[in-house]
């Protein structure tokens, strides 16, 4: 429907960036591939430390002979929640010696409450990540807004379950394909001035999509926030930036906590 741009939220890891590593460090460098629904994230990553990030439709054999070539990464870690995987994990095979492919047997540095079988590995890996990063001492609500908009609560440590809802592009393409007279319309970024009703059929589309999408997001936020005394709000996800001047307190955390949750996986799994 649209054309995703791969400019993110958190700057840090924006562009394409490269550079040759010491060889005598290589041993450390872990390559992370997270498989969405439209792009392949891809990372270079050293002690933590995001070396190189990719933002690709499509992951060629082209793409990982250059990544192994300048960083001759000593493992790597596939996620997807399409059923491509096994397809990734081929390609990596012969190039990184210790490859895992995530899935419901995973061993994980946190509890899960929750039925691994149908769990989406885009959402472990974010709860992961956020313990990383956040530590076990508070309770988190995840939103990661994409194609499907999931709500994700972690408490101390522990995922202990969350829902799943159509993301904006599902939303504006349902609109325009279940009824004969509605145009399929672009979503927008929400400005700071609270509700904004429509004057004409596109803009009371885009208005219903995007304010309805931002009211969900808001009952969960405050639903969320009245049970728990200082949750942490962070919101993640391709869509997010649409709602980035609308959502107060909370944390833009952009692709990092996805890269720090496999990355952290990675690490457990070398440990154990």
């Amino acid at each position: 429907m649209r054309t995703q741009t791969l400019v993110g939220i958190n700057k840090q890891f924006n562009g394409k960036m490269s550079h040759k590593v010491n060889r005598a460090t290589m041993s450390k460098i872990s390559l992370i591939i997270d498989t969405g629904n439209t792009f392949h994230k891809i990372a270079v990553i050293k002690e933590r430390t995001i070396l190189e990030e990719r933002v690709v439709p499509t992951l060629s054999e082209g793409i990982i002979d250059e990544l192994c070539d300048s960083f001759a990464p000593a493992r790597a870690i596939v996620s997807s929640t399409r059923s491509d995987a096994a397809k990734s994990v081929k390609l990596l095979k012969d190039r990184v010696e210790e490859v895992i492919c995530l899935d419901s047997k995973t061993p994980l540095p946190i509890e899960v409450e929750y039925d691994r079988e149908r769990l989406g590995t885009d959402r472990i890996a974010a709860a992961v990540g956020a313990v990383a990063k956040y530590g076990t001492e508070q309770s988190m609500l995840i939103i990661d807004a994409g194609t499907a908009i999931t709500f994700d609560f972690v408490e101390c440590g522990v995922f202990k379950g969350g829902n799943i809802s159509p993301g904006v592009d599902m939303r504006l393409e349902a609109l325009a394909e279940k009824t004969a007279t509605l145009p399929l319309c672009e979503p927008m970024v929400l400005e700071g001035k609270g509700l904004q009703i429509g004057h004409t059929t596109e803009e009371a589309v885009k208005n219903g999509v995007m304010e309805g999408v931002f009211y969900e997001v808001k009952g969960y936020i405050d639903s969320f926030c009245e049970k728990n005394e200082n949750i942490l709000i962070i919101f993640i996800g391709g869509d997010a930036e649409y709602f980035v001047n609308r959502i107060k307190n909370a944390i833009f955390a952009g692709r990092n906590i996805m890269y720090d949750g496999l990355n952290r996986i990675l690490e457990y799994n070398a440990e154990v």
